[in-house]
């Protein structure tokens, strides 16, 4: 076995790892001594292919932390305001501690007060965030966090309480600790508060998180790469300039009509996404509600147009579903998002932004307001701005998504957090009414033509969840652990295969179906219960099913020269380019 030190510890660079009946693999793990010296020892696999971490006890009480001296760990003072032990409630106790990180970052951490096992797990937040609470999703499910031996920590990324982007009105540096700061020395205390309590620090720090989290996850790998050794990115909303004006905009807007009505009402979803499943449902082989990669999948809502309204759509309406489907275009039929917004199959999910009644005002109108006032022009906050205001354009494209590209997570070039050691499990669910899984598609593109195909398969995995809504739901099987396949693959070297992906009611598992690495399938092979996994095999298309998807008017942002550094100064912000990439932007128009 070889051996290379990374992040100022011993990491294996090669090591192999055999499932073995009655004997566990055996691993050479870090052992970090209170003086902060590295060593090696022996320890075994769990079956989940966990290095079998001892358990480490604290070094000094819970109330004690406190009073921890946590001067130059950032760049900011840091300030621990509380720590408590918590046992009702949890699967072990935990010292719950609670702070700021200047100027307004809250930390929130869970350190075990027994048989901590040497991991910790940063989770990410949601929409703009502005509150912190340590949230697992998709990593629930994972044995060492069911259990509660990890340490794990989170924060609200510099604002509170406020989801509607008013917190950035004159306040440049909650817009900074929002985009990328506010998770990075998040990870810096963390792992500094651990090392005092336990008197070593973790031995493997990970990430987890999806929506905004996904696109926390991704400038984590991109901007840091030395924070995690592993970094698990659901449904990263890493486009998020382009996400949260002229996505989510075109969701409202192309559903009106000259006098302001709406003209598709959610009554009619169930009779479309019927005809969707009627349409392409059996395309994988098996007629089960889902569809396995909806690119198959050829739908043309017209065939729905008739003249009894009761059972059909009108052209109109027709026409609408068709759009929602292909997404943002500007008058000359440039694509202003990627193609494919929402992929059929999802239509039961597009409630976000398909109104029950005429008059209400949806989800997707409330993402594109908040952003737009105050996030979308950078130091040009308007707080009058409404939906219609919005003009698709290629120069109001172009302007918008130079102004705030600090927000976005687009960089492809990974290459530095492979070199860490690092290893990233990117994940989507198809039916996302959220995001369009088409983004994720793109950026795992964009990496494999960066750093080389073969190269991101050695640190890079993706998943996509047939049937799965965002972040989680959906008709699909929508339960799985992303978590535990990320350790293993940091800890010993065990490559991600499938994923279980189940769903279940009322506790009783009801589905359960097997997730492979993109781009591979599950492909019913059996005669058992198609609701079965053990019945399914994994099968890669030969050609792509949508080989021109990622054709677009944006398409040259998956690179590093969209991303930007930004300081506040004198109540502004200040962006400077990674590299300069507008040089060209007239070409790329």
């Amino acid at each position: 076995m070889r051996w290379s030190l990374v992040r100022g510890r011993t990491r294996p660079a090669v090591a192999a790892c055999a499932a073995v009946a009655a004997l566990a693999a055996t691993f050479l793990v870090p052992s970090a001594s209170a003086s902060g010296a590295v060593a090696t020892r022996p320890v075994a696999a769990t079956a989940q292919g966990l290095a079998a971490l001892p358990a480490v006890q604290p070094v000094t009480d819970c109330a004690d932390v406190t009073s921890l001296d946590l001067d130059g760990v950032t760049d900011a003072p840091v300030t621990i305001t509380s720590a408590t032990v918590v046992t009702t409630g949890t699967a072990a106790p935990y010292c719950e501690v609670r702070g700021t990180i200047a100027p307004a970052n809250t930390l929130v951490m869970r350190l075990p007060v027994d048989g901590w096992t040497q991991r910790y797990v940063q989770t990410g937040c949601g929409g703009l965030c502005g509150s912190a609470n340590i949230n697992y999703g998709q990593a629930s499910g994972c044995p060492v966090v069911e259990d509660g031996t990890v340490a794990s920590a989170t924060t609200d990324m510099g604002h509170q309480g406020l989801n509607d982007g008013s917190w950035a009105l004159d306040n440049p540096q909650a817009q900074i600790d929002f985009a990328y700061r506010g998770v990075h020395v998040t990870s810096q205390v963390a792992k500094a508060v651990i090392g005092r309590f336990y008197g070593q620090r973790p031995a493997f720090s990970y990430f987890t998180g999806c929506s905004d989290g996904g696109r926390e996850a991704l400038m984590e790998a991109q901007r840091y790469p030395d924070d995690f050794d592993g970094i698990a990115a659901g449904a990263p909303a890493n486009n998020m300039v382009v996400q949260n004006t002229f996505h989510h905009a075109w969701n409202v807007l192309t559903n009106k009509d000259a006098d302001g009505n709406y003209i598709l009402l959610a009554d009619k979803l169930p009779l479309i996404h019927r005809a969707v499943l009627d349409e392409c449902d059996a395309l994988d082989g098996v007629a089960d509600g889902i569809l396995d990669d909806p690119r198959t999948c050829r739908f043309d809502p017209r065939t729905l147009v008739c003249a009894d309204a009761s059972t059909c759509l009108t052209e109109a309406q027709a026409g609408v579903v068709q759009r929602l489907h292909d997404g943002a275009t500007d008058a000359q039929g440039h694509k202003l998002e990627l193609a494919t917004a929402h992929e059929w199959g999802s239509e039961l999910e597009w409630t976000l932004f398909v109104p029950a009644r005429q008059g209400q005002t949806v989800a997707s109108e409330n993402f594109v307001t908040s952003f737009t006032r105050y996030l979308a022009h950078t130091n040009a906050a308007n707080p009058d701005f409404q939906l219609s205001d919005l003009k698709f354009t290629l120069e109001n494209f172009w302007k918008t998504v130079q102004s705030s590209s600090y927000l976005a997570a687009l960089d492809p070039d990974l290459s530095a957090f492979e070199k860490s050691g690092g290893k990233l499990l990117l994940w989507h669910g198809w039916n996302d009414q959220h995001i369009s899984p088409q983004g994720t598609l793109a950026y795992y593109d964009a990496l494999k033509k960066t750093v080389g195909a073969r190269q991101a398969d050695s640190f890079a995995k993706l998943y996509m969840f047939p049937g799965v809504a965002h972040c989680g739901g959906g008709n699909g099987p929508n339960t799985f652990d992303v978590l535990t396949p990320v350790m293993a693959w940091a800890e010993t070297a065990t490559e991600p295969g499938r994923i279980i992906a189940s769903n279940v009611t009322d506790g009783t598992v009801t589905r359960t179906r097997p997730v492979y690495p993109y781009p591979a399938v599950a492909r019913y092979d059996g005669t058992g219960s198609v609701d079965d996994a053990s019945e399914f095999v994994a099968r890669t298309p030969r050609t792509s099913p949508a080989p021109n998807a990622y054709d677009w008017v944006g398409k040259r942002l998956f690179s590093s020269d969209y991303q930007t550094w930004c300081r506040a100064v004198d109540g502004k912000l200040v962006c400077r380019p990674t590299r300069t990439w507008l040089t060209a932007r007239a070409d790329a128009a």
